[in-house]
């Protein structure tokens, strides 16, 4: 499949395009640091560009079979509108083009306060992390009231573990540790998956241990 990775060089977007490109799809990386994504491979196409670009991001989106999106902002504990504004983007880019399938890693805090999400992200995480919680709820927003084939995933504090594929997931797993984690290997893993599986078309899952 083709795809297009938004915020590919980040430490999550690294891992989906490694894992994409060991999966047989064709990414097309967007990133305002192609350095950091440097490698040879024939199906891997790097795009430079901001997401605030509209342009940019439909040049990008164009011809696609699916849209990953491992955005985020760099200080999670200020605001970022360009997330917002990104995101805003590449809807409209995808309604424009004809492309349906959205995978969007989102964070299990947007749902702050909830049933079986523990102290931490009840609390300490929701505090914290208020700005970048404020910005994946309006995106999560944006993307529902689309027309688009959208999977918006919830994930805890990611880590730097390896690749396990063994995961809970689901609309309303609890959280069992004080604070919950993933590894950035298992949630690329988790996401890909999803460009396979029509099961979640529509559906907001959390991915934890």
């Amino acid at each position: 499949m083709r795809i297009v990775i938004f915020g590919a060089s980040g430490l999550t977007g690294r891992e989906l395009v490694t894992q994409a490109l060991a999966l047989g799809h064709d990414v097309t990386a967007f990133s305002r640091h192609p350095h950091a994504l440097a490698r040879p491979d024939k199906r891997l196409r790097i795009e430079e560009g901001d997401i605030t670009d509209a342009v940019a991001v439909g040049r990008a989106v164009e011809g696609q079979g699916a849209v990953l999106s491992a955005l985020g902002a760099p200080t999670p504990m200020r605001p970022y509108p360009a997330l917002q504004t990104g995101i805003d983007n590449v809807v409209r880019a995808m309604e424009t083009s004809g492309v349906e399938r959205l995978v969007y890693l989102s964070f299990l805090g947007v749902r702050a306060g909830g049933d079986h999400l523990g102290f931490f992200v009840n609390h300490v995480a929701a505090r914290l992390l208020r700005h970048a919680i404020v910005d994946h709820a309006a995106n999560e927003r944006r993307i529902q009231m689309s027309r688009l084939a959208w999977t918006i995933v919830h994930a805890p504090k990611l880590t730097g573990g390896p690749r396990t594929a063994q995961y809970r997931s689901g609309e309303d797993i609890p959280v069992d540790a004080f604070i919950p984690t993933l590894s950035r290997a298992d949630a690329a893993d988790f996401m890909l998956r999803q460009l396979t599986d029509d099961g979640h078309i529509r559906r907001t899952l959390r991915v934890m241990y």
